[in-house]
């Protein structure tokens, strides 16, 4: 109850941030970010068009990837009129592909650029069952998959970077809280609802996706510890906000829903406060592993911290994205073993 109470008042925790707090006021503190690049996905619209908007503010360098090209183009002319001179390469990519991803961490490799930053932001909630060109449910191929996949394949660029210039990495997974909804096994319903053998359930779908993004995290912090890589990961739940995500449901239920819980959301520049903060922010300088809500840290259900857990979903994960590895679902199905239950 008081947790809530803290929510609805806008309570700054013992980061001295909270609820109400915005993206430009958590990071006034933060040092110039003109020796800083940034890929950040998601970012022509809502919380990622914002987190960009702010950072480029600061003078961070930023890779916006983009499977809408024309939209990224709109969102650097946005950022470029209210900070002239920043700079902003936009790259496609489209993350429910294994394929593509590749492509783009090649293109930008190629650039030859530094990476500070990688905030996996971009999030899908889609209202009926889709499989990806690889094979699996589109909401866990891009909410998730695809940025384990990006992250794996820029670990290198991103420690070679810090070793480099000193400056600690940061990786930042938006996640929700609607994780805690998601329990039982999860390879196993992936499993049955990629093939139908289930009613698909757009909520359950998003859930687990974001479930995933959590024990992604957990599992990262260890192996980038193990890799003495000066870079952390975290991730973050953004709070409640109206986005692009949930216009895709628009309707009479929809809007008389948001209507209902107006009080709950959080404005974009509120709900951005976590990722700059968890991005940039000094004092969590080598902080890792962890969740954070409101701009400070929080706990998450009991399936989200269990560390083996993490452990067996970045094995499956691992395997599931072996480049030529995949021919379809089936083969996807051969990896689900009673040691891949998440």
């Amino acid at each position: 109850m008081f947790k809530q109470l803290k929510y609805f008042i806008g309570s700054a925790g013992p980061s001295g941030f909270g609820s109400k707090s915005t993206a430009e006021e958590v990071t006034e503190a933060c040092p110039d970010l003109t020796s800083i690049t940034a890929i950040i996905t998601g970012a022509t619209s809502g919380i990622g068009a914002e987190t960009a908007r702010v950072l480029a503010k600061h003078g961070a360098r930023l890779i916006l990837p983009a499977r809408s090209l024309k939209a990224a183009e709109e969102a650097k002319a946005r950022i470029i009129s209210e900070c002239p001179g920043s700079e902003i390469i936009i790259l496609p990519l489209d993350l429910s592909s294994l394929a593509s991803v590749r492509s783009f961490v090649s293109l930008f490799l190629s650039l030859d650029l530094p990476l500070n930053l990688l905030i996996n932001n971009a999030g899908k909630f889609s209202d009926r069952h889709v499989v990806s060109e690889d094979g699996v449910e589109m909401t866990f191929a891009t909410n998730y998959l695809g940025h384990f996949l990006l992250t794996k394949l820029l670990l290198e660029k991103m420690a070679e970077t810090a070793k480099m210039t000193g400056i600690e990495g940061r990786i930042v997974n938006v996640s929700s809280t609607i994780h805690s909804w998601f329990t039982g096994d999860g390879i196993q319903y992936l499993d049955n609802v990629t093939r139908k053998k289930i009613p698909y359930d757009p909520t359950k779908a998003y859930s687990f996706s974001k479930l995933a993004n959590v024990l992604h995290t957990k599992a990262l912090s260890k192996k980038l510890k193990e890799m003495k890589a000066n870079v952390t990961a975290n991730c973050v739940h953004p709070g409640i906000v109206r986005t692009r995500l949930t216009r895709d449901r628009e309707g009479l239920i929809t809007d008389v829903v948001f209507f209902l819980v107006s009080k709950l959301l959080k404005t974009i520049p509120q709900a951005a406060s976590t990722t700059c903060y968890v991005a940039v922010h000094p004092a969590l300088a080598g902080v890792s592993g962890k969740y954070f809500s409101d701009c400070n840290e929080s706990t998450t259900s009991k399936l989200a911290s269990n560390d083996q857990e993490a452990l067996r979903l970045w094995e499956f994960s691992d395997k599931l994205t072996i480049e030529k590895a995949i021919v379809g679902f089936k083969s996807f199905t051969s990896l689900r073993t009673k040691q891949f239950i998440v």
